[in-house]
């Protein structure tokens, strides 16, 4: 089945058609630039286009950067305080006419990287997945189920998040060298290691393509290893997840 996956970020909303038998891809990605000053109607309005230029009526996946109940926005730490509450399933069907499942954007990677990605990650009993980028996203799978909305991002550590003190945006904005991001990413691995315990650490996002680049400077003792879809899994797991609730 061809359904819409879109990937809502702290710095663009971003979507394409997945073929949700294989995983793949089977359209152009389009993206629009987003940013904290952009309001819900209009991201809802972005999505809307992503669908006219793809010419696509059909039911749409969405992942979110924050917890997502029954379609509802909980939290959004890396996008407009308007979020919360909004109801982004409702505005979506409303914009573009077609049925929508929403769902934690890191779940949504998560559970792409899951079911197309590593092979590793089916012989763990379980895994952590991390997406790294304007913020810092988990989904922990036990057996091959989700532990939904987990959020491990936010974790204090210190007088910091893992993620204020070591996302993709931090590393930019810092302008750290791959060893001093590195260092600091590792302390949040080792947190996790500590309270969690898994048995595998996946790590995604745009920044998994740079593995090679700091993975030396890791020192848990959990195996850490790339993700295979990159910061193509989001719309993926969106795609795949709204085709087996709505389809």
């Amino acid at each position: 089945m061809i359904v819409l996956g879109i990937d809502i970020g702290g710095s663009a909303t971003k979507g394409a058609l997945v073929d949700t038998e294989t995983g793949q891809l089977v359209s152009e990605r389009f993206r629009h630039k987003g940013d904290k000053t952009k309001k819900p109607k209009e991201i809802v309005k972005d999505i809307r286009s992503i669908a006219k230029e793809l010419n696509y009526t059909g039911i749409i996946g969405a992942g979110f950067p924050g917890i997502v109940k029954n379609g509802v926005i909980g939290t959004s730490v890396n996008l407009h305080k308007d979020w919360v509450g909004a109801n982004l399933a409702k505005m979506i069907e409303d914009e573009t006419g077609n049925k929508a499942y929403i769902l934690n954007d890191a779940d949504a990677a998560g559970t792409a990287e899951f079911r197309f990605g590593s092979e590793e990650a089916h012989l763990a009993d379980a895994v952590m997945f991390l997406t790294i980028g304007t913020g810092i996203g988990s989904a922990i799978f036990v057996e091959g189920k989700l532990l939904q909305n987990t959020e491990l991002g936010h974790m204090s550590l210190g007088k910091y998040t893992v993620e204020e003190h070591s996302s993709a945006a931090v590393k930019t904005r810092e302008k750290l060298t791959w060893k001093q991001w590195a260092l600091r990413f590792n302390e949040g691995l080792k947190a996790y290691e500590f309270l969690l315990n898994p048995d595998l650490f996946i790590l995604g996002g745009g920044i998994s393509a740079r593995f090679d680049k700091y993975a030396k400077y890791f020192t848990v003792k959990t195996k850490v290893i790339p993700a295979k879809l990159e910061n193509l899994a989001g719309i993926i797991g969106a795609a795949v997840t709204a085709q087996e609730k709505l389809g």
